[in-house]
């Protein structure tokens, strides 16, 4: 974050977060801050360090704790494979190897399905949609159980928007060009697209591209147009593909061990809660920033951009709720979360599908 504007959202955040910290203390919070004992931190991240936004939360996190605990607060770090594997870091926080993590709860459905929710489901929420579940339709409390029995806390971490549906080496005519077709697609998307014949991998976001580039997979998808184009993914594939119907409003999440948390003082607690919603709406605005001008580029090198068939989309919908219904019948938890998340998408399609929706249509892409 740069410039006049952004100076003044951080004096703006950061006395709005003082004065948070002051209420809980019971006092002002000068005193209360700079008496606290020194905490230091390490925070693993499931995302490389070249991706701007999405790691780049984490170091906005780490940046605010410090500004706003006047350096009593401190937490480093780590990308991707520096301290543990980049789909281990929920297992890295329960474990105490760290004491808070950056991740996207779907990479751990095979845990505990449920824990989808937290980032999103097929056909689910858009990213206002879903931050307004999460905060106030009773996402996170229906969720923090879930959490609980790893002995860990979610926050949320910041929304890439909705997603790209991916790269495709080969142009898709219809539904039967799945078949066999060997993709990087993880969480419950990664589900639907096996149910429709796909060959599904779960690969890291830093070994994407190798196994792009050498035909070990012949499609896959990450987030959109800022991080595809810096992870060069247009280099081993020539079609993209929209929407990202499995990812309509993903939120990634900062997770803290339960046994830290409790550790941290009220005052360093309040730090850090804000500190968090700091870095979550700053990844979402740089993402809503950058992929216009990142999505032109790529089209002016020559990408072919498509929309899914119709047929793909059909088939993938029935898929979701399939999926979705299946999981609820096996598991009375899962069914509690889902009732709750599908009374509010209902809710929530009928209003943005109202102004919104017309106001999108009116607007187009006219510039």
């Amino acid at each position: 974050m740069g410039g006049g504007d952004g100076a003044r959202s951080r004096r703006w955040f950061l006395g709005g977060a003082a004065a948070a910290a002051a209420g809980c203390a019971g006092g002002s919070v000068g005193p209360a801050v700079h008496t606290q004992r020194h905490v230091r931190w390490r925070l693993a991240s499931s995302f490389p360090r070249s991706l701007d936004a999405i790691f780049g939360a984490a170091e906005v996190l780490a940046e605010q704790v410090k500004l706003m605990s006047g350096g009593t607060f401190e937490i480093r770090v780590y990308p991707a494979g520096e301290l543990v594997p980049a789909l281990q870091v929920l297992d890295a926080v329960q474990s105490g190897t760290c004491q808070a993590g950056q991740s996207g709860s779907y990479y751990y459905i095979g845990k505990d399905p449920t824990l989808g929710f937290d980032t999103c489901v097929p056909f689910g929420l858009g990213p206002r949609q879903q931050t307004a579940w999460l905060t106030e339709g009773g996402g996170a409390a229906a969720l923090a159980p879930h959490f609980a029995a790893f002995g860990v806390r979610s926050f949320i971490g910041g929304n890439t928007g909705a997603q790209m549906g991916g790269w495709f080496k080969q142009e898709l005519g219809g539904l039967s060009d799945l078949a066999g077709l060997k993709m990087r697609i993880p969480g419950l998307g990664g589900r639907v697209m096996s149910a429709l014949g796909v060959s599904v991998q779960n690969i890291a976001g830093g070994d994407i591209f190798p196994a792009l580039e050498r035909g070990a997979i012949d499609a896959t998808e990450w987030v959109g147009p800022h991080d595809d184009e810096q992870l060069g993914f247009h280099k081993a594939a020539g079609f993209y593909y929209y929407p990202g119907w499995w990812e309509p409003g993903p939120s990634l999440s900062f997770y803290v061990g339960e046994q830290a948390w409790s550790a941290l003082s009220a005052e360093h607690q309040a730090i850090f809660t804000a500190a968090a919603a700091f870095a979550a709406r700053t990844m979402q605005v740089r993402y809503d920033q950058r992929n216009p001008a990142a999505l032109a580029r790529l089209v002016a090198a020559g990408v072919q951009l498509r929309p899914f068939p119709v047929d793909v989309m059909a088939a993938a919908k029935a898929a979701s709720e399939q999926m979705l219904a299946d999981d609820a019948a096996k598991d009375p938890k899962f069914a509690a979360v889902l009732e709750g998340w599908r009374q509010f998408r209902a809710a929530s399609a009928t209003w943005f599908g109202t102004a919104e929706l017309a106001y999108a249509q009116a607007v187009g892409g006219s510039g």
